[in-house]
């Protein structure tokens, strides 16, 4: 059956996209909220995380533990994150469920208690985080690539310091909310089995009478170093690369995702066979496209040993740049056999396509269908990759490591 989605925008900015799969028996929905680590004050990094997480402390009639029981008694399977652009929220349930999981949450992200006396417990949350990302160079490595690369505050993370959280009051989080939760620019997915009338009319009577608020603009702060060091005492380097590519709205997004597919998707991909199983310099090594709004990139690791990490990079360095030389068919039928099966399995799950639809109209401003993907997929040559790749060769790269030794990098970073 042909893939029907609809749309509503409210008069307060809402927007709600909703994708019926009646072969299924659950539903799914993701709320992107406009309240990303982008709009935290400098002085407060991670504030929207410590807001994220205190809003779950209570909200509406229910208390901390009546609201993890309620969504728990209705088979609730929930997650929450935070990111540069959004707080989102996503949950999974049976459908005959779904409106009493959406009042619930209406109730999270427009009637929050913020209790003062659980303040430092969700700080303490926060703060593991922040540990947990101390003990974990691979992740580190990433995040620092992100904010080496991008303008602040685009390549912020969301977990702020030790010494920023701990600045942090009750006081800063209710502030923070009132900014920047409000339904305009605020997006609901929702996927599964339903009825579209009725669930226009429930979603309605639930943020219908929200009043918007308008968020100021961002400013992009200074350039930073296009190479960047930490020095660890460990027999592990880890290596970060990022260039320019398209954003996910670029009408070539999907020339660039396969040819990144072509370096890094799967065993027989470039970088995996080239540094990995040929030489065996590193046990990990890939790369993915990474996309802002307005501005995309290729960001790409590897971890290994401390006496073979120049040569990583340089063979990393070789392979990207060896890229715009063009890809060949064998490689690309084997991406399209990849990509397809990611594309089936999205198909069979509804919160995969709820986050699915959301995203698409923050990006886009529409909702492609899955059969637009797919024809967009099939309809990738050897050509039409090899030309985009002429036009958008590798450079401005930025180079991330975390080990013993700084390493020579190409000339013209530094």
């Amino acid at each position: 059956m042909p893939q029907e989605i609809f749309t509503h925008q409210f008069n307060n900015g809402l927007v709600l996209l909703a994708e019926p799969m009646d072969w299924l028996e659950s539903a799914a929905f993701t709320m992107l909220l406009p309240a990303g680590c982008s709009r935290d004050p400098e002085q407060f990094a991670g504030l929207s995380n410590v807001t994220s997480e205190m809003l779950q402390r209570g909200a509406g009639s229910r208390d901390s533990r009546q609201f993890v029981e309620a969504i728990e008694n209705l088979g609730v399977d929930g997650t929450s994150g935070v990111s540069n652009s959004h707080t989102t929220f996503a949950a999974a349930m049976p459908a005959t469920n779904l409106y009493e999981a959406l009042s619930i949450y209406a109730d999270l992200i427009r009637r929050p208690w913020f209790p003062e006396d659980q303040m430092s417990e969700g700080l303490q949350v926060c703060l593991q985080e922040v540990w947990a990302l101390e003990d974990d160079p691979a992740q580190q490595a990433i995040v620092q690539l992100k904010k080496q690369h991008y303008r602040d505050p685009w390549g912020r993370s969301c977990q702020g310091t030790e010494e920023s959280l701990a600045k942090i009051t009750i006081d800063d989080v209710r502030q923070q909310f009132e900014k920047t939760y409000h339904p305009n620019e605020t997006i609901i997915g929702i996927a599964g089995k339903f009825d579209w009338a009725t669930l226009l009319d429930q979603v309605a009577e639930l943020f219908e009478d929200w009043k918007p608020f308008q968020n100021g603009e961002i400013q992009a702060g200074v350039p930073q170093e296009k190479y960047w060091h930490k020095k660890c005492d460990s027999t592990q380097t880890h290596l970060g690369v990022a260039y320019d590519s398209v954003p996910y709205r670029h009408p070539d997004y999907y020339q660039a995702r396969g040819a990144v597919g072509v370096l890094s998707d799967g065993m027989s991909s470039r970088l995996f066979t080239e540094v990995r199983e040929r030489r065996g310099l590193c046990y990990t090594v890939y790369a993915s496209m990474h996309s802002l709004q307005d501005r995309g990139s290729v960001l790409c690791y590897a971890g290994t040993s401390t006496d073979r990490a120049q040569e990583t990079l340089d063979v990393m360095m070789a392979e990207l740049l060896r890229l715009s030389q063009g890809i060949q068919q064998n490689e690309l039928d084997r991406l399209k056999a990849r990509v397809k099966s990611s594309l089936i399995m999205q198909q069979e799950s509804s919160r995969s396509r709820s986050g699915s639809v959301a995203v698409d109209w923050y990006y886009l401003g529409r909702v492609q269908t899955m059969e637009e993907i797919s024809q967009k997929i099939d309809s990738l040559t050897c050509e039409s990759i090899n030309s985009f790749l002429n036009r958008h060769q590798a450079g401005n790269f930025t180079i991330v490591t975390l080990g013993e030794n700084a390493l020579e990098v190409p000339v013209g970073i530094s």
